[in-house]
């Protein structure tokens, strides 16, 4: 039986956490050899980049009231006919109208509490999260028609050991330096306001060792950030990586990963990614922390912008190489299990194959 065609649509023009994962996603379907097609914004971020060799076609999308935008919208799924149309954010919702009987199934993804106006048009909804999908349903959406399924961690891919020593000299990090590293865009969901205030708590050395923290990212946040560590004395301990198109030489270094998210953020693919590269995890409790984590299992968890529980969460755990022994183990287990490409990539497309069948 051969898998149902679907065409991926992304409006969006920047990088963010729904267009990073629409590239894994897309190289995700690309490896299974899934029949699928992208559409995404013409000169957009994602424009260039690499995409698994999927058929890409680039439309203007450029508001969600530009006739032409919908016009081209529908002229490319009507020339492809695809059976299912998974939709990223509002802007393509907004700008996918289906509605003919026997055609393809709208399925619009959400991965936050976004306001429910632009995707109550389509005929299904996907929802990355299990309290994410519980919210819809209160919002209206009919429950038989509200999928859950998790995003996947992408498989750590080591990176070769003079590379990494090229980038330890490059931010001069020394070779005994403990190395805390956080990912994330520099906005106020991800909390790191409370990461550097927790650095300004943390002793010098611990267990004579020199604490530096790696923030990899970038975002409207980053002057005052950069001024609240120079504020706060903690500049020479902070290293500015910027956004890395692969952060997989900073997963690698990382002696602990640290993750200050807000109760606001839904899911947080930083907890899978640090599973993934087997790496100790200290997390904020925020509400995608609560359902994917087990404290003291599989991740440290502290109350959310809280800079003292947060440096608390950090000594304790660089301090007990047996306690950072047992995350990482179990945290491995999990993105096995639960959180893999192979697991996650199959429930997509038996989802689709439900909807193309119905």
């Amino acid at each position: 039986m051969s898998e149902p065609t679907t065409l991926q649509m992304v409006a969006s023009k920047e990088l963010g956490g729904a267009e990073r994962w629409f590239m894994r996603f897309s190289l995700a379907l690309a490896e299974r050899r899934a029949p699928a097609q992208l559409a995404i914004r013409r000169g957009s971020a994602l424009d260039g980049l690499e995409l698994g060799g999927l058929p890409v076609h680039r439309l203007p999308y450029r508001t969600t009231w530009d006739p032409w935008s919908r016009r081209a919208v529908g002229r490319l799924i009507q020339d492809l006919k695809p059976e299912v149309v998974q939709t990223y954010m509002g802007r393509a919702t907004r700008l996918t109208r289906l509605s003919r009987p026997g055609g393809p199934v709208h399925l619009a993804r959400l991965g936050g509490y976004y306001d429910l106006g632009p995707y109550r048009h389509a005929q299904g909804w996907i929802g990355n999260t299990k309290a994410l999908c519980d919210w819809m349903v209160r919002q209206g959406l009919p429950a038989a028609r509200v999928y859950h399924i998790y995003n996947f961690a992408d498989p750590a891919h080591p990176v070769a050991p003079e590379r990494i020593a090229a980038c330890r000299a490059l931010h001069g990090l020394l070779d005994d330096a403990w190395v805390l590293v956080t990912l994330g865009r520099l906005v106020p969901v991800k909390g790191q306001r409370y990461l550097i205030e927790a650095l300004a708590r943390l002793p010098e050395t611990l267990a004579g060792r020199p604490l530096r923290l790696v923030m990899v990212g970038d975002g409207p946040l980053a002057p005052r950030l950069r001024l609240q560590a120079e504020q706060s004395g903690q500049s020479h301990r902070i290293v500015w990586a910027g956004w890395q198109a692969d952060p997989a030489p900073y997963l690698q270094m990382a002696d602990l990963v640290v993750f200050p998210s807000l109760e606001e953020e839904t899911l947080g693919n930083v907890i899978l990614e640090a599973w993934a590269w087997g790496k100790p995890l200290v997390t904020a409790s925020f509400r995608g922390a609560r359902e994917l984590t087990r404290h003291g299992e599989d991740a440290w968890c502290v109350p959310c912008a809280d800079a003292a529980a947060l440096a608390e969460g950090i000594r304790q755990t660089l301090s007990d190489p047996a306690l950072m022994a047992a995350l990482v183990a179990r945290g491995r287990e999990r993105v096995e299990h639960e959180f893999g490409r192979r697991t996650i990539l199959e429930r997509y497309l038996e989802l689709y194959r439900q909807v193309a069948g119905g």
